[in-house]
């Protein structure tokens, strides 16, 4: 599977900070200090609807936190997952009376198409689910000759009594680890499980539903969690930099994940910081496609709202927040870039460099957007009230917005 075309990043004098990101499985910040390559992997969609504002408010929190990286002259190994097969993709694509494939293909294309459009650098290795299969396999394989894994009515289950660091990522009681498997993809009612928390691994073949050759597992589909273990060990191999995502991946995914990881290398932990992004409400609720109280990038892109605009409207939020979508928003980032446009296309301005260290100070700081774009702000204030003479001033600041909050100006 393809990723999206990448948009330059300017080279900025001097070099950026490392960053100081909070840790949900610290309960804290914890400052990162890669090697030469940092390693990150996000979790991505499950193509059954467009991209909406929550999807795109978690993906900007991960383009800068590759931004902050690249700004320190390291190269950054970013991987990212498509789910194109699960329940909720099959159920979509029977609604609909389509065929789910097409349905994947479909919504993953306007997916890089949104991405392309705020800006956002793609991964190096893009992966599907499907692709990924024959090396998902495998470790299921590993996991059940290891007394990790059942097998139940011929779906294969993950005992999470096998890792001793599980709850280690959420920190979560049990109540609450059982209450939100049953709203998030789980089945902790299901009897016959040795813990009710178990995940399920591989789904052996339904009726009338996709599968696969699982060698000795027999044909059906992997789990969740699995599914971006598995890319996530191949690509990017145990202790890498960031996993990331929305903060609801914390309980289950990211547990999960963590978990079948330390189980399969025996190596603790399989991130050195878990990093989840807040979730983006409407109407008073957060934005999700099973309640349809969506926003959509494409829809705003085809009303002819700038690109450039929605990812202000996003970088106006820190991106640990939970905020709501509203006009307002939109209006307040439609004025701000056209403010700032304006006040880079002036051919002299006041002194710049104060600029670019302010908002790498703030990226920094745990990607502290809203005062690097505060930063911004009283630049283009000054230069409106008071100018200056600085001639290299305006492409300085236009560079820095670009290279450090992915705005082309």
């Amino acid at each position: 599977m393809h990723a999206w075309p990448a948009s330059e990043v300017p080279a900025l004098p001097g070099q950026g900070r490392d960053l100081r990101i909070h840790d949900t499985a610290t309960g804290g910040p914890v400052t990162l200090r890669p090697g030469p390559i940092a390693r990150i992997y996000v979790c991505g969609i499950t193509p059954y609807d467009a991209t909406h504002m929550g999807h795109a408010a978690t993906y900007n929190a991960f383009d800068l936190v590759q931004r902050v990286w690249l700004d320190t002259k390291r190269q950054v190994h970013y991987v990212q997952n498509v789910t194109d097969v699960d329940d909720p993709l099959l159920e979509r694509a029977q609604r609909d009376d389509v065929d789910w494939v097409a349905l994947a293909e479909r919504e993953t294309a306007l997916f890089r198409e949104d991405m392309t459009a705020l800006r956002m650098l793609p991964p190096k290795h893009y992966i599907g689910a499907v692709e990924a299969i024959p090396g998902i396999v495998p470790l299921i394989e590993r996991l059940r000759d290891a007394g990790a894994a059942y097998e139940l009515d011929g779906d294969i289950y993950f005992s999470v009594e096998c890792d001793p660091h599980f709850g280690s990522v959420s920190h979560l009681d049990a109540a609450t680890m059982r209450l939100l498997s049953a709203e998030r993809g789980g089945d902790p009612d299901r009897p016959g499980k040795k813990n009710p928390l178990d995940p399920m691994l591989w789904m052996a073949a339904r009726a009338g539903e996709p599968s696969w050759d699982g060698g000795s597992l027999g044909r059906g589909r992997p789990g969740w969690h699995i599914e971006c273990v598995a890319i996530a060990l191949d690509h990017l191999g145990m202790g890498f930099d960031v996993q990331g995502g929305g903060s609801d991946l914390a309980f289950p995914h990211h547990e999960m994940g963590a978990s079948h990881a330390q189980v399969l290398t025996g190596e603790y932990p399989m991130a050195k910081a878990y990093v989840h992004a807040g979730m983006v409400a409407l109407d008073g609720e957060k934005m999700s496609k099973s309640k349809g109280n969506l926003v959509f990038v494409s829809r705003l892109r085809r009303d002819g709202v700038d690109p450039a605009a929605i990812r202000l409207a996003l970088l106006a939020h820190h991106y640990r927040s939970d905020w709501e979508w509203t006009d307002r928003v939109l209006r307040d980032a439609v004025a701000r870039l056209d403010r700032w446009r304006s006040a880079v296309s002036r051919p002299d301005g006041p002194p710049a460099d104060a600029v670019v260290e302010e908002i790498r100070d703030a990226l920094a700081n745990d990607l502290d957007a809203p005062t690097a774009l505060a930063a911004v702000d009283r630049w283009a204030i000054l230069q409106e009230e008071s100018g200056g003479t600085d001639t290299a001033a305006p492409g300085v600041v236009s560079r820095a917005v670009d290279a450090l909050l992915g705005v082309a100006l």
